[in-house]
């Protein structure tokens, strides 16, 4: 059966499923969905796309079951059974008895307003959801399945292969010369950029970091189900394209985040995925994966363009979605300032808290050292070590250990051309100067942000901290103040000086910091 012919036979199916049972059908490029009561059928498209094979019914049948099997490991509750489209394209039934003339995936339908994409269009995002999102998929991507050396998986040959596809289905559907410059331009600056990142590619490879991941990562896979943020329809149809680097999957909601506006969101989303992970050296192919994923975002506006030339309304918005996709893309090809900014403060003056607002304002990373402290000896993010002051993960020589892999992933960070923001301590002279000789190797600027409060009120916050890596004790604060050496008069010129019981220390850092804005 030809390639129109199997498409005819799906439409009239289509059609008269839809008749039958009065249903919604939700379309994209490769499938149809039928919304039938409480629940939702998925049928795939006979279509091939050369990254996506749905041609044979026996195609169709493999991927129906591998689609049920991968969205399992997310949304269990959502995704029910394949089941058997019988009868003939005319009169078909869903589930029911002899030959099957197509399959469906059976879900659980859920309200299309709450995927996070609707949330996003109605600003109505909120912070919660995103720590739910990082949440989960650092903890899925630290729990499935990596890739072995002798796979085809993360080969560097085949991630350019896939970042070069995306070109070869654009550019025959663009029509304006300044896009197909534009076009140009960014494969060009694609081409260089991999030759560079080759060989990470295969260390990271060879490190782990290829993994059974979702392959679709963007908000219209994400819904609300009773309060929690639920991660569904993975990519199945082709594995190439879902055994990938976990920075290409994070990089896919960063890129989606960026498109709605979300800048600050998309940084709180990844410095979180990163405290949780410890993955900083992965951020050196961050802008590649970006601009790949911002790519395939415009590739398919565009496929579904081509499939729907006669509805003006979607024609524009392919167009549209396009256009703001291929801009990103373009944009994130321009290396940004960097810069190294260091706090400095005792335990409970905030930094923390403002590294954490700040970062995510001016798009830095912030890297917290109790976390990699903790990271480090083997520990939990929130698990109790025991130690005693001058004992366990808090003696002298551990703190070295601490502050010297802080500046390894500052570095790192650098390197990958981001800001970064190291949320420690720096009592000690010698801890902020080997920062400051780093910023000085780097060729970046060089801050230090020292938070201060009343000693009632860093009594106040320590007791009350809960939930929180830090495991400081007002014994710990004391100590702190007896033992730290004070910011020399050379530092000053490097320091800005805040106290956190005001109200507008955010505004008095984006006033400092504001050159730095995204």
């Amino acid at each position: 059966m030809s390639n129109n012919t199997a498409q005819e036979s799906s439409l009239t199916l289509i059609k008269a499923l839809f008749d039958f049972n009065a249903c919604n059908i939700i379309e994209t490029h490769i499938s149809w969905v039928l919304l039938i009561g409480k629940h939702a059928y998925k049928i795939k498209k006979p279509v091939n796309f050369g990254f996506l094979d749905f041609s044979t019914l026996e195609k169709r049948r493999f991927f129906c079951h591998e689609e049920l099997r991968l969205n399992r490991r997310l949304a269990a509750e959502l995704y029910l059974e394949v089941v058997p489209i019988t009868g003939t394209p005319d009169h078909p039934q869903i589930g029911g008895i002899g030959n099957a003339i197509e399959y469906a995936v059976k879900m659980v339908r859920f309200p299309s307003g709450q995927l996070l994409s609707k949330y996003a269009q109605r600003e109505q995002l909120s912070t919660d959801q995103i720590d739910q999102l990082a949440d989960s998929v650092a903890c899925f991507h630290q729990t499935i399945a990596q890739a072995g050396e002798n796979s085809p998986y993360g080969d560097s040959a085949n991630i350019n292969h896939w970042f070069v596809e995306n070109f070869d289905h654009i550019r025959p559907l663009l029509v304006d010369n300044g896009q197909k410059q534009q076009l140009q331009n960014i494969q060009q600056w694609g081409d260089s950029e991999w030759r560079y990142l080759a060989d990470l590619m295969q260390r990271r490879k060879q490190q782990g970091h290829i993994r059974e991941c979702h392959g679709d990562l963007h908000l219209g896979n994400m819904t609300m189900i009773n309060g929690k943020v639920t991660l569904f329809d993975c990519i199945e149809f082709n594995p190439m394209l879902y055994w990938i680097d976990v920075i290409s999957e994070v990089a896919f909601l960063f890129i989606d985040l960026l498109h709605f506006g979300y800048n600050r969101y998309a940084y709180h989303f990844l410095n979180r995925y990163l405290q949780h992970t410890g993955d900083y050296p992965g951020l050196a192919l961050l802008r590649y994966y970006l601009i790949y994923r911002a790519l395939v975002r415009a590739k398919v506006s565009l496929l579904r363009m081509a499939q729907q030339q006669d509805d003006d309304t979607v024609v524009k918005q392919a167009r549209d979605e396009y256009t703001v996709f291929a801009n990103l893309a373009e944009q994130l090809t321009q290396r940004r300032s960097t810069f190294l900014i260091i706090t400095h403060g005792y335990s409970g003056s905030g930094k923390s808290t403002f590294a954490c607002q700040l970062a995510e304002q001016i798009g830095a990373f912030q890297i917290r050292s109790d976390l990699e402290r903790k990271r480090l000896f083997d520990y939990r993010p929130l698990e109790q070590t025991g130690s005693n002051i001058d004992s366990g993960v808090y003696t002298p020589q551990a703190s070295i250990k601490t502050y010297l892999h802080l500046k390894e992933l500052a570095q790192a960070v650098l390197e990958a051309g981001f800001p970064v923001i190291i949320d420690a301590a720096f009592l000690k002279a010698g801890q902020r100067d080997l920062f400051r000789q780093l910023a000085a190797g780097c060729g970046v600027p060089f801050h230090i942000i020292n938070f201060q409060a009343s000693d009632q009120e860093l009594y106040r916050r320590i007791k009350q901290r809960q939930d929180d890596a830090s495991e400081a004790t007002v014994a710990v604060l004391h100590q702190q103040q007896r033992s730290a050496q004070p910011l020399s008069e050379h530092e000053q010129a490097s320091v800005i000086t805040l106290n956190t019981e005001r109200d507008d220390v955010l505004e008095n850092l984006l006033d400092h910091f504001g050159r730095y804005l995204q």
